[in-house]
């Protein structure tokens, strides 16, 4: 074996720990954020992350460019694959209920390395999500004056010709991030009237418009001199829906807000099946008369309700509609930037970003340092950047966020309920619970002759005469396993015949209709052997019907979805992936262990003073090689420097020196990992 080179078995381990699972504590409804968030609060939340510059912009471009009047069908056909996505949030959010969202349901789930990529994809979503509608509230506001500001910040600054830069400094974008910033800082309560505010202003405007609307409506639009209800088909439907999709993403904010609601078993689900469904009828109501105004093929799709009030002689009404337009997407921005330091302050929590941001306000009960620090960076990629490149960022982190999600709900379904820990008898002292699992400790099968009922991962009784045979392979937990991979790679599959099909790859027809046949029959047998095992009993929380079939439909539309979006952005999105592998290989080792003995806590130390304690430790002592028995048998990455250090001082080599033994010198993350293995290296060699 090459010296430097790690072993088969430090590398297993290096899996394990990037494979652990996060187990929550027993008393789940203890924070340190407050919870004072309602139904209603976690609702109007909801509605403001959803109902936003979408409703006065994409209805009357999807309706003129795919769908025609039939936009409210595509908008309907919407709701229903995005109620499938919410439905694995409102079960996550009321089992966990854990600021983070999409990032702690995986990581309670699937482990920490899945976790780590979906945190840093929902941070980068909301990131450029926020700057966007910043940029976007600036420009309709701009347009308002004429264009005024935007000629007097070019005519005093002037225009930049760089690449991946805006044409110019958008400080109107910038100061009201920093505005919604300082807001959002005073606490959840504060955050949540102003959102009362806006949200009621705009739905207020959303009922004006569809009350005048159908007033003003002519049903000879949808008639056949028109072009008819569906002019582009089917086809123009299904392609209108998938655009319609994204209008509805945003309820993750009631998820993220779990652990500041009063009594999330309840309020969450419900709170996301209402916002869901008034966004829902908000977008229907507004297609429907929208289309029925004006001619569909007539619509201007910059400002369709503004020039369809113009157009029938009510210009009047096209100032409430910018109104309106305004405080939607102020709600927009304050879900951004009330979502995204909860999920930096969850993965800060956990160990697995500067613990800084972490810190709760004594007073607000908010993460300050968190809000101030990524408000300040979105204002600043809204005041410099193009962000029309990076806006198609947002489609893919927020599909991969549901996928992962239906994925998790199907791993927690099939996963033995944790049983509560009871504290270890004196008399038998035993290592301190394990906090963190795997995923396939958490699929372990008990043997059939042990147990006549089955439990969560087993084979159900009706099945065992048909699938006994993956009992002597793996067991029924591996079978799960195995199962939720095909499905995957089915889906994958499946996706890529239907939306390809023989034209990218020159296939013969059979080829292609013999690969769709294959990959259905892959997806369906992959649904049957998960359903053949047991699932975990009822919970007193809201659970999803029919698992798997619902999260695997889920799965699936969201990956059709994610294979529609060009390949730029999957490049973009690869060399981000990169990024933040290199990201986590250096911080694989900071993630925060706790067990209920013992709890080490890291301070911070600098480079300079770590070299200099170990030197003089090293001085003084001067201990000689030492064998097997003298060190600790696995030292891991948090208690590396700690262990080496008194096993130094209280070692045969110390013992003259007199007083207790002085601190340890703490190790940087990066350096508490690099150290773990080289100590297991060293053991393998």
């Amino acid at each position: 074996m090459a010296w430097g080179l790690p072993s088969a078995a430090s590398l297993a381990r290096l899996c394990q720990k990037l494979n652990r699972l996060k187990s929550l504590e027993d008393t789940t409804m203890e924070t340190s954020l407050r919870r004072c968030l309602s139904t209603l609060d976690l609702a109007l939340l909801g509605i403001g992350g959803m109902v936003g510059s979408g409703l006065y912009v994409l209805t009357g471009t999807v309706a003129k460019e795919l769908a025609g009047p039939a936009v409210l069908i595509s908008f309907a056909i919407a709701a229903v694959a995005s109620l499938l996505a919410a439905l694995c949030y409102a079960e996550f959010g009321a089992r966990v209920p854990r600021t983070g969202s999409a990032y702690m349901f995986t990581y309670v789930s699937m482990g920490e390395l899945w976790a780590f990529l979906i945190g840093w994809n929902v941070l980068l979503e909301y990131m450029i999500g926020g700057a966007a509608v910043a940029r976007a509230w600036s420009g309709y506001l701009d347009s308002i004056f004429s264009h005024r500001i935007r000629n007097f910040t070019e005519s005093h600054v002037g225009q930049w010709q760089v690449p991946f830069l805006a044409h110019y400094p958008d400080f109107l974008a910038a100061g009201i991030l920093l505005v919604a910033s300082a807001f959002v800082s005073c606490g959840a309560r504060v955050s949540s009237w102003l959102n009362h505010i806006f949200s009621a202003l705009s739905l207020g405007v959303i009922i004006f418009i569809v009350v005048l609307g159908f007033v003003l409506a002519q049903t000879k639009n949808w008639s056949a001199q028109e072009g008819g209800f569906a002019p582009f088909g089917v086809s123009g439907i299904l392609a209108g829906t998938a655009t319609c999709f994204y209008a509805f993403v945003g309820f993750d904010v009631i998820a993220a807000s779990s652990e500041e609601a009063r009594n999330p078993k309840r309020a969450v689900p419900m709170a996301i099946a209402i916002s869901l469904g008034l966004a829902a009828g908000a977008y229907i109501l507004v297609s429907m008369v929208l289309t029925l105004m004006v001619p569909w093929h007539s619509l201007d799709p910059e400002s369709a309700l503004a020039d369809a009030f113009y157009r029938r002689g009510y210009g009047w009404a096209g100032f409430i509609v910018a109104a309106g337009s305004i405080c939607a997407m102020n709600t927009v921005l304050l879900s951004n930037l009330f979502s995204l330091p909860r999920i930096v302050y969850a993965m800060a929590a956990d160990g697995l970003f500067f613990k800084v941001f972490a810190r709760v306000h004594p007073k607000t009960q908010v993460p300050v340092i968190a809000i101030v620090v990524f408000g300040s960076l979105m204002a600043l990629l809204a005041l410099i950047l193009d962000l029309e490149a990076l806006v198609q960022f947002l489609s893919i982190g927020t599909l991969l966020a549901y996928t992962f999600v239906a994925a998790s709900i199907i791993i927690l379904r099939f996963q033995r309920a944790p049983t509560p820990s009871s504290p270890p008898a004196a008399s038998s002292p035993g290592p301190p619970s394990k906090q963190y699992e795997s995923f396939s400790d958490r699929l372990q099968l008990v043997g059939v002759t042990q147990a006549e009922v089955a439990e969560p991962g087993q084979l159900k009784p009706a099945w065992r005469p048909y699938l006994s045979f993956l009992i002597g392979h793996g067991g029924s937990g591996a079978a799960v396993t195995w199962a939720l991979g095909g499905l995957m790679v089915s889906a994958i599959g499946l996706s890529c015949v239907l939306l390809f099909g023989d034209s990218p790859l020159h296939l013969p027809r059979w080829c292609s209709i013999f690969l769709l046949v294959l990959c259905s029959l892959a997806f369906l047998f992959s649904l049957l052997l998960l359903g053949a095992h047991q699932q975990q009993p009822s919970q007193d929380t809201f659970q999803i019907p029919w698992v798997p079939l619902t999260p695997a439909l889920s799965i699936l539309l969201n990956i059709c979805l994610m294979m529609k979006l060009s390949y730029m952005t999957w490049l973009r999105f690869a060399l981000w992936l990169l990024g933040l592998a290199f990201t986590l290989a250096m911080e694989s080792g900071t993630a925060k262990r706790t067990c209920k003995t013992l709890q080490v806590q890291a301070v911070p130390a600098t480079w300079y003073s770590l070299a200099g304690a170990w030197r003089e430790q090293w001085r003084r002592c001067s201990p000689p090689a030492k064998t097997a028995q003298d060190l600790p048998p696995a030292p891991t990455a948090q208690g590396a420097a700690a262990d080496a250090h008194h096993a130094v001082w209280n070692g045969p080599h110390c013992q003259g020196l007199a007083g207790p033994a002085p601190p340890p010198p703490t190790l940087p993350p990066l350096c508490q990992h690099l150290w773990s293995l080289f100590l297991s290296w060293k053991e393998e060699y």
